[in-house]
């Protein structure tokens, strides 16, 4: 099984990932296609022809050959292009923001997974130990230190260890599966190599960074108040020059054609259009403002979080330590007589208990390791993008 770090390096050949990268090349196109110039138009036409009277055949024909050209007054090119370039930036942000949320869903998997076979291993040691207690017991029972209830309590203690264990093997291979399938591997995942639960998550600093969604915000903002410069310019006439050759079949003569046209506003000016740009610009500075407060309230619960998160894990990782000296006080004493099963079964219980506790607690804290990296705009536990 391929570490964390390997699995994050191979993270580009996510879906998620290629989707946005597809994204920015389509973006990228886009602004080469808005630079270019619109294609002259060739025309003719042929008039005075296949008439009657003197205009019956095409001698008396006038043909005409012109090629005319829009020129994008008015800076209607440098709008374009400006538009095309914003969402590009857009589109690279989002590609960014798609590689945060690819790693976050790895880390998580990885880590989901990793919880998975420890409490897979934790079901099979507490399988054991309730075995051990149950064989014990029926020493004591079969020597009358015991009633016999006691010992078919301790064989359905160990019917029901045997089902959590079916059960946490279940759960195994369903976060297996999962970690396969996020991480896109070719071969199913067997075994967990190098631990993410117990990595240490970097420091909690405070961060004057921006953090991801609003830059996708602010990226979208400025693409809609770019779109508002090219509906002020679209409500501009086109003008449109054109030259060309007019051959005279009755004079055996040609002449050159000059034109120049436009539209005349008066009824279509563009002004919907330029209403609905500003107030979408509008709605994009409110998205801003939202995303802006959002994330700064996000922060500051996600370091609170990771802090708690590893306050909880020092002291779940304490109380494993005392329940296991619990235990092993409780088994002495039970050999010894001092203390009766029930005592040893819930010391046991709370031994289990506090296992996986600390695995829960690992778990949370890789939780919110992910949470506080994405808002930063970094890998989760590891270094920015």
């Amino acid at each position: 099984m391929p570490s964390y770090e390997e699995l994050l390096e191979r993270i580009g050949l996510t879906p998620g990932a290629l989707e946005a990268e597809a994204l920015v090349d389509a973006a990228e196109a886009r602004v080469r296609q808005a630079g270019v110039r619109p294609n002259p138009e060739l025309s003719l036409e042929a008039e005075n022809a296949f008439g009657s009277g003197p205009f019956s055949g095409y001698d008396n024909a006038e043909t005409t050959l012109s090629v005319s050209q829009d020129l994008e007054l008015w800076g209607r090119r440098g709008a374009r292009v400006g538009v095309a370039q914003a969402e590009g930036r857009t589109s690279l942000l989002r590609r960014d923001l798609a590689t945060l949320d690819a790693a976050g869903r790895l880390a998580l998997a990885y880590a989901e997974a990793e919880a998975a076979e420890r409490r897979l291993q934790l079901a099979q040691e507490a399988l054991d130990l309730t075995i051990a207690d149950a064989r014990a017991l029926m020493i004591l029972v079969e020597e009358g230190r015991e009633p016999l209830f006691r010992g078919i309590q301790a064989q359905s203690q160990a019917a029901a260890a045997r089902a959590a264990l079916d059960e946490a093997q279940a759960e195994r291979d369903a976060a297996f599966a999962r970690l396969t399938a996020v991480a896109m591997l070719p071969n199913p995942v067997t075994s967990i190599g190098a631990s993410l639960l117990d990595r240490e998550p970097p420091a909690v600093v405070p961060t004057s960074s921006t953090s991801p969604e609003v830059r996708v915000a602010q990226a979208e903002r400025d693409a809609a108040e770019s779109r508002i410069e090219v509906e002020r310019v679209r409500a501009r006439p086109d003008v449109r020059v054109s030259v060309g050759v007019r051959r005279y079949e009755a004079e055996d003569a040609t002449a050159l054609t000059f034109g120049v046209s436009m539209p005349l506003p008066l009824f279509d000016r563009n002004r919907g259009n330029y209403d609905a740009a500003q107030a979408e610009f509008r709605a994009a500075d409110a998205r801003v403002m939202a995303a802006t407060q959002t994330a700064q309230a996000d922060l500051a619960g996600a370091e609170a979080r990771l802090r708690s998160a590893n306050s909880r894990v020092w002291a779940t990782d304490g109380g494993v330590t005392a329940a296991e000296e619990a235990y092993r006080l409780s088994q002495i004493g039970f050999e010894a007589g001092r203390i009766s099963q029930l005592e040893l079964s819930s010391s046991r219980a709370a031994l289990i208990a506090a296992r996986n506790a600390a695995v829960d607690a690992r778990l949370a804290r890789v939780r919110a390791e992910v949470d506080l990296a994405r808002l930063q705009g970094r890998f989760p536990f590891g270094s920015s993008r």
